[in-house]
This record gives structure tokens, sequence and C-alpha cells, in this order.
């Protein structure tokens, strides 16, 4: 394949327990190819090229869609309607309490116990991209949110070597929205990523309580082990006796970003030293999770066989703030009819 050849193809992956049929689009373009599957529009694998030119898959994910059916943390998923988590399950808007479901302690997470990372998406492929135009409309009161949301997921491919997210939705109710992707990623292709090394353009961090739900503070990274300003890695800092780390069993936290929310940017990047790959991440939006697959505990078995362990990816999810709804202070997440929602997220990986 010539190195300015694209396209895009489509393979059956299997059912939902519902019996819905579900499929797996493959989008290469030069020399990145990403597969992604209209359940829960996760990205199951991507493959760069290492220092050496050798291909590899940079995502953690499984080989089958039971997998992700049976147990996933949301692998390589789209994320909503809200992204992160909403504090006691519930928010007030225009007068009105809502109550969300509580997946995650006291907390609602991601969306909810059926968030957009298990729902089948509809989708059309664009060839011209290549290009996946994923759409799902969410019904008023689907996990206790308010209003008929319709949201469009287009994932492409860039031809400065990078997968390209475009979100759009729009509401008939107003209602709260925070979209994000969840892919874990490892340059190294296997292992833990403690040796990779993390950049994050943010001077200022939401602390958080012993429920990782924000405080309200916006507390600067400078002298602790949350200065990502420069090329540090992963791993130099994250056992440091630091009760936010303590309460994140390491980076579960949201940065504040430095650049104004809606101008796309570089607003992360990573390096892994043993093999030469780089990831840039660029964003949108106002804030981005660094996460560092804690949680992760070897009973996951992924593709390949690898079973995945604690520390074994990093998540940069671009994203409002968490808890935003009931955090005044925080940038607005309120969504109205007539307007459009807009995020735009890139996954880049600049030739090593």
């Amino acid at each position: 394949m010539s190195h300015d050849e694209q396209k895009i193809s489509k393979a059956p992956f299997g059912t939902t327990k519902e019996g819905t049929a579900v499929d797996l689009y493959t989008l290469r373009r030069g020399a990145v190819e990403a597969r992604i599957t209209n359940y829960g529009g996760i990205a199951t694998s991507l493959l760069t090229p290492d220092r050496h030119g050798k291909i590899g898959d940079v995502v953690l994910g499984y080989d089958h869609l039971d997998g992700y059916l049976k147990s996933s943390p949301y692998f390589g998923a789209l994320v909503g309607r809200y992204g992160n988590r909403i504090a006691n399950g519930k928010f007030s808007l225009n007068g009105v309490t809502y109550k969300l479901p509580v997946n995650n302690g006291p907390n609602c997470l991601h969306g909810g116990i059926r968030g957009f990372d298990k729902v089948v998406w509809q989708a059309k492929a664009v060839e011209s991209g290549p290009a996946l135009e994923l759409s799902y409309l969410s019904k008023d009161g689907e996990e206790g949110f308010p209003g008929n949301l319709s949201v469009k997921a287009v994932y492409s491919l860039t031809e400065d070597h990078g997968l390209r997210l475009d979100y759009t939705a729009t509401t008939d109710k107003d209602t709260v929205l925070n979209l994000t992707q969840h892919t874990y990623f490892n340059l190294a292709g296997k292992g833990d990523i403690l040796g990779h090394e993390v950049f994050i353009d943010a001077d200022r961090f939401t602390a958080v309580d012993e429920n990782l739900i924000p405080t309200g503070e916006l507390r600067s990274v400078a002298g602790t082990p949350f200065d990502f300003r420069q090329l540090t890695a992963i791993g130099s800092r994250i056992d440091q006796a630091d009760p936010q780390l303590k309460l994140g069993h390491g980076y579960d936290h949201n940065y504040v970003l430095n650049h104004p929310a809606g101008r796309l940017d570089v607003i992360a990047r990573a390096f892994d030293p043993s093999t030469g790959r780089i990831l840039e991440t660029l964003s949108t939006e106002p804030g981005v999770q660094f996460y560092t697959g804690n949680h992760l505990d070897g009973s996951i078995v992924g593709k390949g066989g690898w079973s995945y362990k604690a520390r074994h990816g990093f998540c940069l999810e671009a994203q409002h703030y968490p808890d935003s709804p009931n955090k005044p202070g925080f940038p607005s997440v309120v969504l109205k009819p007539g307007q459009t929602y807009r995020n735009t997220i890139i996954y880049r990986f600049p030739t090593p």
C-alpha cells in the first residue's frame, strides 16, 4: 500500500446478548490502521510503526466482541452522556433534581449502567475519509438524563498519522453533556507504562476527595507529583506518599488545561523510549483525565493472551471537569435546544 493510499473495510464482529449484529470497521491511511466497532464506538486496535518501522498495536482491548460484552473497563470506548464522575448520582438543572444510576461507589461514572460505551451505534462508512460516522439517539430519561439527545461521532484518519474523533450533539430539552474517548494506550505494545514519559499542558488539576470527586479547588501542580509540564516518566513519582495519589491509587485526576477551551491544540504528549513511539493528544476541551490503569489487576486477558495488570495502560480522556453539573464554578456542561455541542479529540503519532 502506498503511503497516501486510504481505505475502509467492514467485517462481522459478533452479536450482542439481545441478538443485534455488530460490525468491525478497519480504517487504513499510510502507516496507520485503526479498527473500530459500532458497539460502543470502541477503537479495538491502533497500529503504528516504531522507530524501526515495525508495526505494532498500541491500545488495550479484546480480540473478540465477547470480551467487551463480558467485562471492560471502558477499553477504547465512546463515553457519555457524562464522562467521569457525578457525585451521589444526582444533579439539579432549572430547579429539577435528576437522579442517575450509581455505579462507582456513591457516584455515577461514565454515563451510568448502560452508557454510550454499551450501545450499538448506527454506522456509515465514508470512503473519502477514510472515516466512520457513528450516530445514536439517547432518549429522554435514558440513564436518568433529560432530553432526547442526538449524537454523532465521526472517526477519521488524518494525513499526519492521527486518529481523529469529531463529536456533535443536539438536544430538544436542557441537559448536561460531557463526551470523551477512553482508549488505554501502551506505546510499547505490552508490559507496564511506567517508563513512558508524559507531558500535560496544565498548571493546575482538580483536587479530589475520598470518592474522587473534585473538591472545587484548582490546585497548582508546582512542586507536586502532578507536574507534567515537562516530559516526565509516569513511574518516577507515581508511588510517592502524596494524599492525592493515594486516593487514586496512582494518577486518576483531571487536569485544568492551559489552552482556551474550544481551540484545537496539543494538550499532552507521551513518549516511549523503548520503541521511540510518540503520541500527541489534541483537544478542544478544557480538561483531560490522566488515568494510569491503576485498577487493572491481571484478571482481564486481552488481545493475544496478554493479561492486563495494574499500570499496563494509560488514558488521556479529553473532557470537561468531573462533577461539573454540581460545581457552578466549573465551565458549564449545559446544552440547550438550538445549540450544537462540538468536541474534537485527535490521537496523533508523529513518525519516530
